[in-house]
């Protein structure tokens, strides 16, 4: 599967950080993790914290997948806001969710700080908001729901959006958001695992898993194998080859970054922005001074057709971007596409599918990807130790 097309911005800025050796014999370990993307990278991290002998492979080069087209908000906010999210999963599941994306946030930031990335990582505030009339109702739901359950919002008025040069009606100011560079963050998590032990191997397809007694035996394309006492998949969207229930409605998106400012305008150097459009927007900065705008999403058909449609969603959102922010010029520099998907309950799926086989899944959908494969990488070890887990009862699938 193509998840993501033309050139995006994260390797043009990095260039090629690392290179890994496909895989050139067979081989035994503990655990086999197949994909080296930001979700396998965090995954990684926390087994190779706990001294397990890991391997990992990604089919293409690592980090290049859809973590190469992340525009990586980190929200602890869902793509399905609070008050409705509390019907769906009940009242206790609603409200961790929410409170386990907030602290992996946290998390994030000790993992950059211990292993020292240059990713960029940053604190902003997260502004919620509306520019029609008819979603009032429905924002100040909202922002009753998470005050009555402990999260620190502020309501801010038209006027105070026209400060931060935001043309809106309303919107919910929550205090924990941030930025980073996800590409960048991703291929130092995976350069820090190798250097702990853990093998990498990139340009290694596994079309297959056949299980003998307890071990996995992975068959990669070119005919090796890795066995072991684990498999756990990281694989993101491509997850819908390998599994058979259905978890996942895939979606095309579309992403446009601007020219650096010589100064980052005022309203965007500590907060990152997004609306209550069906589907919505989102507007954040980078490090160097730009602007990344995302949007226009609409159902997957086939990768050809969502990067023929590009050059006019680039104008679409230049649009969509000059209403919000009329005093803004927006200069396009970059345009890609991307895949991502919606689970039916904006939730992530982790653990088992098959309670009879060591194979795993840590599947982070939605615009959260990052926040949730980090609440994964906490309740991992649990799966692989069959443990009770809240939050792999949560995530659980066939939910």
């Amino acid at each position: 599967m193509k998840l993501r097309s033309t050139e995006t911005f994260w390797p043009i800025k990095n260039a090629l950080i690392q290179s890994y050796p496909s895989i050139g014999s067979n081989y035994e370990t503990s655990i086999l993790i197949i994909g080296g993307g930001i979700t396998g990278a965090l995954i990684a991290y926390k087994l190779i914290s706990e001294g397990k002998k890991i391997i990992l492979v990604d089919r293409r080069d690592v980090c290049n997948g859809s973590t190469a087209g992340s525009t990586a908000l980190l929200q602890y906010e869902v793509d399905i806001p609070l008050h409705e999210l509390i019907k769906i999963r009940g009242k206790k599941c609603a409200v961790d969710s929410y409170m386990n994306g907030k602290k992996a946030i946290f998390d994030l930031r000790k993992i950059c700080d211990e292993i020292k990335s240059d990713c960029g990582f940053e604190f902003k505030k997260s502004i919620y908001f509306s520019t029609v009339i008819k979603d009032l109702p429905y924002l100040k739901n909202e922002f009753k729901s998470r005050k009555e359950n402990g999260f620190d919002v502020n309501w801010l008025t038209k006027y105070d959006l026209k400060k931060l040069g935001l043309n809106a009606l309303a919107a919910i100011e929550s205090k924990t958001a941030a930025v980073m560079d996800p590409y960048r963050f991703a291929q130092d998590l995976l350069a820090y695992c190798q250097k702990k032990g853990m093998k990498i191997f990139d340009q290694t397809n596994i079309t297959s898993i056949k299980y003998t007694g307890d071990k996995a035996i992975a068959y990669t394309e070119n005919k090796f194998t890795i066995t072991a006492d684990h498999v756990i998949h990281c694989s993101g969207y491509e997850s819908t080859e390998t599994l058979s229930e259905k978890v996942v409605d895939l979606k095309s998106t579309y992403a446009i970054t601007s020219e650096s400012f010589e100064d980052l305008p005022a309203g965007f150097k500590n907060a990152i922005f997004w609306d209550t459009s069906d589907p919505y927007f989102y507007f954040r900065t980078t490090d160097d001074n730009r602007i990344i705008m995302g949007g226009g999403d609409e159902e997957f058909k086939d990768a050809k057709r969502r990067d023929k449609l590009i050059p006019k969603k680039e104008l679409y959102l230049l649009k969509h971007f000059k209403k919000r922010f009329p005093d803004l010029n927006f200069k396009l520099d970059y345009s890609w596409a991307g895949t991502f998907g919606e689970t039916k309950d904006g939730l992530p799926y982790f653990g088992k599918p098959n309670p009879n086989k060591n194979e795993h899944y840590v599947l982070g959908f939605g615009g959260n990807g990052i926040t949730f494969s980090a609440i994964g990488m906490n309740s991992i070890l649990d799966s692989i130790n069959n443990k009770e887990n809240l939050d792999l009862e949560y995530y659980r699938f066939g939910r």
